[in-house]
C-alpha cells in the first residue's frame, strides 16, 4: 500500500495554500462562527505537511503505517478539515457544513467523526501529552511511524505544556516533532503582552529539546526542516514556525481580534480578493 500523496513542486504547493485559505474563509462566513487568524496563519504548514512530509493514505486513514498528526490548539480546525478535503478524506462540498447541527465538522475536532482525525481537541495543553503518549507508544511497539504535534504559542501559557516538554525531554523521544504555530496571538491579544515567551527557543532548549526556527510561510523550509528531525535521534525536535496570524487577507494580519472572529459578507469578499481567487464571487463548487 503506497503512503505518499503525489509530490508537488514548491509553487504548486503554495498555490494549493492560497486555495486552502480561500476555503477556509468561505466556509466560515458560511458557519457565522469560528476562528480566522490561525487557519490563515497555519495553511502553509498543513499544505507541506500533508503533501510533501507525511506518510498517509487518505483511502486506509487508519493504515497501521501512516505517520499520526495531533492538532492541540483545535481551534485552528478550519485549515485542518479543508487540507483533509484536499487530500481525498472527505469531499470538499461537506466544508460548508462547518459547525452545523449534526456536522462531522464540529468547532473542535472530534476523532470520531471525520477520517483523518487523531485526536479530539478543545482544552488548551493537552494534545502535546497525548502525541507524546501516542510516540511512545509506537517506540515501544517497535514501529517507524512519525508523530507531529501541532501546538499555538498561546497555549504554552498552560503548564501541562511544560511538564509534557520536561518528559519528551528526559526521554528522549525521537519519532515526535512538534510544530509551535509562534504568531503571537492568542484571545486575550499579543502573547508578549499577556505572558511573556520569549525567549522562546532557549527556554524550550533547557528542558533538553532540540529546537529548529523557520518561516512558517516558506514550504520549502519547513519541509526541510522535519526532514532535519527526522535525523535527529538523541533529542525530541521542536519547529518554531514564526507566522503571520490572518496570512494573506491585509485586514485580519497581526490583529488579535480576529482569533476568534469569522467574516461577514463583505470582508470574506475582499479578502477572497486580496489572496487572488474567485474574484467577487462567493459559491461554493
Amino acid at each position: 500500500m503506497s503512503g505518499r500523496i503525489e509530490k508537488k513542486s514548491i509553487a504548486d504547493l503554495q498555490r494549493l495554500a492560497n486555495d486552502i485559505r480561500k476555503d477556509i474563509l468561505k466556509m466560515l462566513l458560511t458557519a457565522g462562527s469560528g476562528h480566522s487568524a490561525g487557519p490563515l496563519g497555519m495553511a502553509d504548514i498543513f499544505t507541506g505537511l500533508y503533501f510533501d512530509v507525511l506518510k498517509h493514505n487518505p483511502t486506509h486513514p487508519k493504515w497501521e503505517e501512516r505517520d499520526y498528526v495531533f492538532l492541540s490548539n483545535g481551534h485552528i480546525c478550519p485549515v485542518w478539515y479543508v487540507t483533509l478535503a484536499y487530500a481525498g478524506y472527505s469531499e470538499k462540498s461537506e466544508l460548508k457544513t462547518l459547525r452545523k447541527i449534526n456536522s462531522r465538522l464540529q468547532g473542535h475536532p472530534n476523532r470520531l467523526d471525520l477520517p483523518g482525525i487523531e485526536n479530539s481537541s478543545g482544552p488548551l495543553g493537552q494534545g502535546i501529552s497525548q502525541a507524546i503518549g501516542a510516540a511512545v507508544a509506537v517506540e515501544m511497539d517497535n514501529k517507524k511511524n512519525q508523530v507531529y504535534c501541532l501546538m499555538g504559542d498561546g497555549e504554552l501559557n498552560e503548564g501541562q505544556c511544560w511538564e509534557a516538554f520536561m518528559f519528551a525531554g528526559n526521554r528522549r523521544v525521537n519519532n515526535l516533532t512538534i510544530i509551535i504555530d509562534r504568531n503571537n496571538i492568542q484571545i486575550d491579544g499579543f502573547t508578549e503582552d499577556i505572558m511573556p515567551l520569549e525567549n522562546l527557543k532557549d527556554k524550550l532548549e533547557s528542558f533538553n529539546l532540540h529546537v529548529l526556527e523557520i518561516d512558517g510561510h516558506n514550504i520549502d523550509e519547513f519541509i526541510e526542516a522535519t526532514n532535519k528531525a527526522k535525523a535527529i535521534h538523541a533529542k525530541t525536535v521542536v519547529i518554531i514556525a514564526h507566522t503571520i496570524p490572518g496570512k494573506g487577507v491585509e485586514f485580519m494580519e497581526f490583529k488579535p481580534e480576529w482569533h476568534g472572529k469569522p467574516p461577514n459578507t463583505e470582508e470574506a469578499k475582499k479578502g477572497i480578493k486580496e489572496i487572488r481567487s474567485l474574484k467577487d464571487q462567493i459559491e461554493w463548487d
